[in-house]
């Protein structure tokens, strides 16, 4: 899991970075230093992310899957 990854979930869940720490029982300042990646995505910080968001690896393989058809300017689902 990385920065891109997890802001998705975030913006998919249309939270701001303080509800989405206040949902992970984490700080607000963990959550904005990893998007922009002055901190790294700690297996603790995943973990809360999988089980709070029932986010399972088949999520995380198409969440990536769609990241990367973005960031080629392609529309995700052609």
């Amino acid at each position: 899991m990385n920065k891109e990854i997890i802001k998705f979930i975030r913006k998919n869940y249309e939270m701001t970075q303080r509800d989405f720490a206040r949902v992970l029982n984490c700080s607000f300042a963990l959550i904005a230093l990893v998007e922009v990646g002055k901190r790294r995505v700690s297996k603790d910080l995943e973990n809360k992310i999988r089980q709070t968001f029932n986010i399972d690896d088949q999520d995380i393989a198409s969440i990536t899957s769609i990241l990367t058809e973005i960031s080629k300017g392609l529309p995700p689902f052609m």
